[in-house]
C-alpha cells in the first residue's frame, strides 16, 4: 500500500487528477472516521475531510516520499481536528447539546457472540457508555486512544502523526486506558 500511495502522490504532484482522485478514494472514509471520533460531529468531520484533502493537494510538493503517505495524511487530519477542538473549547458548555449518536457504525464491526435481543440491548448500551467515556477523555489522551484503537495505527505511526516521542505516546495511551477503565467501572 505504501508504494502505491507514494506512486499516486508523485503522479498527483505532476498534475495527474486521476491519481489524486484515487488518493481521495483510498483515504476519505478513514479520515472521516478519524475526524468523527475526535469531534463527535458529522458536519465538522465532513469539513475536516475536505480541508485535509485541500491541504494535501496544495502541499503535495512538501510530501517527503521517504515517509509513509498514510502517516502524512493522518497528521494533517489529526492536526486539523486538534485545531478545531481548541477553537471549540472556548465555547464549551455543560449545557451544550449532546451528539445524536450518528456515526456509530464502527461499533457494528464488533462481533457478537450471541444474537438475542437482550444481549443486543446490553451491547448497545455498553457501546454507548464506551463512546461517551471516550468523549470525556482529555484531548491529549483522546487523540492517542482513537488513533491506536479505532484507527489501528502502531505506536510509531501515532508518534509520527502527533510529532511526539513513542515514550510519550505510550504514557498517554496508558493514562487514557486508565481513565477509561475508572470511568467505565463507575457506569458498567
Amino acid at each position: 500500500m505504501n508504494q502505491m500511495d507514494t506512486r499516486l502522490a508523485k503522479l498527483a504532484r505532476s498534475g495527474d487528477r486521476a491519481a489524486f482522485a484515487e488518493l481521495v478514494e483510498l483515504y476519505k472514509d478513514k479520515i472521516y472516521h478519524l475526524a468523527y471520533r475526535m469531534l463527535h460531529n458529522r458536519h465538522e468531520a465532513e469539513e475536516i475531510v475536505q480541508e485535509t484533502f485541500l491541504r494535501v493537494y496544495t502541499n503535495l510538493d512538501r510530501y517527503d516520499e521517504q515517509q509513509k503517505f498514510s502517516t502524512w495524511i493522518y497528521r494533517i487530519g489529526t492536526n486539523l481536528c486538534i485545531d478545531r477542538l481548541r477553537k471549540r473549547k472556548i465555547n464549551y458548555s455543560l449545557d451544550a447539546e449532546m451528539s445524536d449518536g450518528e456515526g456509530s457504525d464502527w461499533y457494528s464491526a464488533l462481533p457478537s457472540r450471541e444474537e438475542t435481543p437482550d444481549n443486543q440491548v446490553v451491547l448497545s448500551e455498553t457501546q454507548d457508555q464506551i463512546r461517551e467515556s471516550i468523549k470525556t477523555l482529555p484531548e491529549k489522551y483522546r487523540a492517542v486512544v482513537i488513533l491506536r484503537y479505532l484507527q489501528d495505527l502502531s505506536l510509531q505511526e501515532i508518534s509520527d502523526v502527533l510529532s511526539m516521542p513513542v515514550t510519550t505516546i505510550k504514557t498517554r495511551l496508558h493514562r487514557g486506558r486508565e481513565f477509561l477503565r475508572k470511568k467505565l467501572e463507575q457506569v458498567l
